[in-house]
């Protein structure tokens, strides 16, 4: 049963949010994917332009192919996803169209300059106010957790939009497994800070001004609700660098710069920390920037959005934006007696 809201009801001890991949994904797709994922033994799968014109070049010209940053299949226990009815983006549009400035501004740069980022060794760092802080190692992310295959939503502020399915694990299981002190009132994010790697970060006008390292930040509340995930991988492969590996912060209410990549120190907190894009334009963008067609971006409307890979560059096929993105089932509590316009 489909709901008003576009979420399917769980049944018996099902959450609400589970369905099977392809119960949303076109019989064809699903299979070759599996057929080719099998064939390379790849493993086990079970800023001038507005946004929206920015998406319709991307889909109208392809980059040139380059060799693709070594990817793994990734096992997952939990084949559960967070279920939605709307049709999955195509891998090849997930991978090559993204905001990751540490890479460049246009949607191309990360696949252009990201293929020969090295993730290992790597270390995720919990810290803070915890119990027992954890420092995470590459192997760790894919083994040390029941990894699952969530499907979400991902809107950007720029008023385009993803259907992604994301590999990985719950923010909370990861917050509980350190020990969250009943002193914490936020979580703080960060991305690695690596220069030589990382272009846009040694130069600031390739890097679109930001002051790096990436940072980002919830409420505890925020935190510990079910919907932040930790991806370590989509369409069922580890991570690819430019859409954040080895692992990177996934919220599904909130515009996609909040979904902070390549993430490598989560510090819990008894105050409200710094955020890259409310530190650049606190005018534009708002520390909890969740979604809301209400609240337009001071440049554009945020009242719809263009789905990437529905249509060409000039197609007039929108969509309407729904409040919290559609997860309002799940968050809309966070917020109750909170101005949204001006906590925004």
């Amino acid at each position: 049963m489909v709901s008003k809201k576009g979420f399917t009801k769980g049944v018996g001890n099902t959450p609400s949010w589970s369905l099977k991949e392809n119960e949303v994904t076109p019989e064809s797709v699903f299979s070759d994917r599996r057929n080719i994922i099998k064939a390379l033994g790849l493993g086990a799968l079970g800023a001038s332009l507005p946004g929206q014109v920015q998406a319709g070049l991307f889909d109208l010209f392809g980059g040139e192919e380059k060799p693709p940053f070594a990817v793994q299949g990734l096992d997952y226990s939990k084949p559960n996803q967070f279920q939605i009815v709307d049709r999955l983006t195509p891998e090849d549009k997930i991978t090559r169209h993204n905001n990751f400035y540490e890479f460049g501004t246009s949607k191309q740069d990360p696949f252009d300059n990201a293929q020969q980022f090295q993730v290992n060794p790597w270390e995720l760092r919990i810290e803070g106010l915890v119990d027992k802080p954890l420092t995470l190692d590459l192997n760790d992310l894919t083994t040390k957790f029941d990894l699952e295959e969530r499907i979400y939503r991902l809107r950007c502020v720029e008023a385009w939009s993803m259907v992604v399915p994301w590999v990985g694990f719950s923010l909370a299981e990861l917050l509980k497994m350190a020990g969250v002190s009943n002193k914490a009132t936020h979580v703080a994010f960060e991305t690695l800070f690596d220069p030589d790697q990382m272009p846009g970060q040694r130069n600031r006008l390739m890097g679109g001004g930001i002051h790096y390292p990436y940072v980002e930040g919830l409420t505890i509340a925020e935190a510990m609700n079910e919907l932040p995930f930790l991806a370590v991988g989509l369409y069922g492969k580890t991570l690819p660098p430019q859409n954040g590996a080895p692992v990177r912060l996934v919220l599904p209410w909130k515009y996609g710069f909040k979904s902070i990549k390549s993430v490598v120190k989560i510090r819990v907190t008894d105050k409200q920390p710094p955020t890259s894009w409310n530190q650049l334009a606190p005018h534009e963008y708002g520390f909890y920037a969740n979604v809301n067609p209400q609240v337009d971006h001071p440049r554009w409307s945020q009242a719809s959005e263009r789905s990437i890979g529905e249509g060409g560059l000039f197609s007039a096929k929108r969509i309407p934006t729904q409040m919290f993105n559609g997860y309002g089932e799940q968050v809309a509590d966070l917020y109750k007696g909170l101005d949204l316009r001006k906590f925004y």
